[in-house]
């Protein structure tokens, strides 16, 4: 029993991870009519901006986090206003393309200023806590605690502050609300931005357990991708949801079955469930009557 809490203590802080860089990914997605397959790559650049403010600095880890979502903010407008806005009436695997561009930038520039060399960023706070004789971090508590709040904090917002409402009428239908005297420009560069501030929180979540280089979102990019289609890409809770579902059950079937084998396991579940599904466990079919 132990063994489990363990397991699903480990799964409820990868699986806040994933979640985090999942609902950048549908945030974008729902507004921007396109697929971020960029969004590892931004969060890797601003971990490593956040790296170096705390080995210049010496503040303490939370407070660099912050500011590297504040970096990881403006990277996110820029973006929006330099690259994505001009493509706004482009097909959206063009967008889809353009992001993968975006990719083989921020993996040059970032070697150019930051080195090769890993780096290592430090735990939020050290010690260790024990529930039901299974061993959990007290960053790790934290990591849960914050991943959760942040995701309920926007959930709230979606659904009950003006810019939610401006948010969902954007991912409804972006003429008819810019024809309702909704800014759907500035949705869309929030969107950027805010995608490209959990994505690095989530970088600063992992980071501590491995180490900030330039591979290091690319597993998290690949689980949150799956976790949209496996949510479906029709709501904002489902791809969050579906981090977590990934989250614990990569765990399971690492322990339990194989090591090895375990993500070629993960990735047949779930190509069963969108069989079945293909919409996603949350998603529905759009109909469009004639």
């Amino acid at each position: 029993m132990s063994i489990l809490i363990q397991i699903l203590l480990n799964s409820l802080e990868t699986g806040g991870i994933y979640a985090l860089a999942a609902l950048g990914i549908i945030l974008i997605f729902r507004t921007s009519n396109t697929t971020n397959y960029a969004q590892g790559t931004i969060s890797m650049f601003n971990a490593f901006v956040a790296t170096y403010i705390i080995i210049g600095t010496g503040l303490p880890a939370w407070l660099v986090a912050i500011l590297g979502m504040l970096s990881a903010f403006v990277v996110g407008v820029l973006v929006d206003r330099i690259v994505i806005s001009k493509a706004i009436k482009v097909h959206p695997v063009s967008k889809q393309i353009i992001t993968l561009g975006l990719i083989m930038i921020f993996l040059g520039v970032a070697p150019m200023i930051f080195g090769t060399d890993p780096l290592q960023y430090p735990r939020f706070i050290y010690g260790s806590h024990k529930i039901a004789d299974a061993t959990i971090s007290y960053n790790a508590i934290v990591n849960i605690i914050v991943g959760f709040v942040i995701m309920l904090v926007l959930f709230f917002m979606l659904q009950k502050s003006k810019w939610g409402l401006s948010v969902r009428a954007t991912s409804s239908n972006d003429i008819v609300a810019r024809m309702m005297g909704i800014p759907t420009p500035l949705i869309t560069m929030g969107s950027w931005a805010i995608a490209a501030a959990l994505g690095t929180l989530a970088a600063l979540m992992l980071a501590p357990t491995t180490s900030v280089n330039l591979s290091m979102m690319d597993g998290v990019q690949v689980i949150a991708l799956l976790s949209c289609v496996l949510g479906g890409f029709q709501t904002f809770y489902g791809p969050v949801v579906a981090a977590y579902l990934i989250g614990i059950a990569s765990n399971l079937i690492s322990f339990y079955i194989s090591s090895i084998w375990s993500d070629s396991i993960l990735y047949l579940l779930i190509l069963a469930v969108i069989l079945f599904k293909p919409n996603g466990l949350f998603g529905k079919k759009i109909v469009k009557k004639v």
